[in-house]
């Protein structure tokens, strides 16, 4: 178990080697290391993540993709703070979280992060701008004030939402509406936004609207977009693709085009399906 345990480490610093790492903490939007999460306990545990060790620079665009069950979700969650991992740290922004209070988790996750999930989660009492401004709210800032609209409306505009902050959400497409979403995300200047499947609900034209947006939040405002996707097209919009299979590191791309994703993807899906098969027997 040590000697496997010692291998699957020096292949994940293999592969995540490519990964530009800064100089110090501070230039790191998400660092993991040795992180393990594991469900129940003896013969019937489950291992979702076996010793993930990763360092994400800031102003960077990160997609992770593998076959079900490869523990990308549960990656997702560790990183932001919504899971707490077995074994191991997690640093978010050069601020180690592994250990905090549900209360300064809470706090951190208002003020530092973003998110964008699969579902829109707007708040459909609100308006646009209300929602956009939700998670100031929540951070206990006054969103009334003139440099909360004006933060507002500045990020609506870059999302192309400029006319549309009075509206409800149910007023909106469900383009528009994921595109309030980015908005909320990145209202804060996040140190990382952390996408679920972001256009898993959308149509192909809508999906690529949606992941320019995040292309640009990247290049022109200097966020950190890591992104969970089944969708090769919307991997290929991140600097680097990370592959996950059985909890651990499998592969690693830079930025690259969709054949070449999905073949790589198709192959670690080919390698993996024996042994879920197996599992399954």
């Amino acid at each position: 178990m040590g000697l496997r345990r010692t291998r699957q480490g020096a292949q994940d610093r293999q592969l995540t080697a490519g990964i530009p790492h800064g100089p110090g903490p501070s230039d790191l939007a998400v660092e993991l290391r040795g992180v393990r999460r594991q469900y129940g306990r003896g013969s019937s545990a489950v291992h979702a993540l076996r010793g993930i060790d990763l360092a994400l620079p800031r102003s960077s665009y990160t997609a992770v993709m593998g076959p079900s069950g490869s523990g990308k979700s549960t990656f997702l969650q560790c990183a932001a703070g919504l899971d707490r991992p077995t074994e191991g740290s997690v640093r978010l922004g050069g601020t180690e979280i592994t250990g905090m209070s549900e209360n300064r988790l809470t706090e951190l996750r208002r003020t530092r992060l973003g998110f964008v999930f699969q579902a829109f989660n707007l708040l459909p009492s609100l308006t646009v701008e209300q929602n956009v401004v939700l998670p100031m709210r929540l951070a206990g800032q006054r969103t009334g004030s003139a440099r909360s609209r004006r933060e507002a409306a500045e990020m609506l505009g870059r999302v192309g939402l400029g006319d549309k902050g009075d509206r409800r959400p149910s007023q909106l497409s469900g383009g528009q509406q994921q595109r309030v979403a980015v908005a909320r995300a990145l209202v804060t200047r996040p140190d990382v936004v952390f996408a679920d499947e972001p256009t898993g609900a959308l149509d192909t034209t809508t999906a690529a609207e949606i992941l320019a947006l995040l292309r640009h939040a990247v290049d022109s405002l200097g966020a950190t977009v890591v992104m969970v996707t089944h969708d090769p097209a919307a991997a290929a919009y991140a600097d680097r693709v990370l592959f996950l299979a059985d909890g651990a590191i499998a592969d690693s791309l830079p930025r690259a085009g969709v054949a070449q994703i999905a073949a790589r993807m198709t192959a670690l899906t080919a390698k993996t399906a024996p042994a879920h098969a197996g599992a399954a027997a």
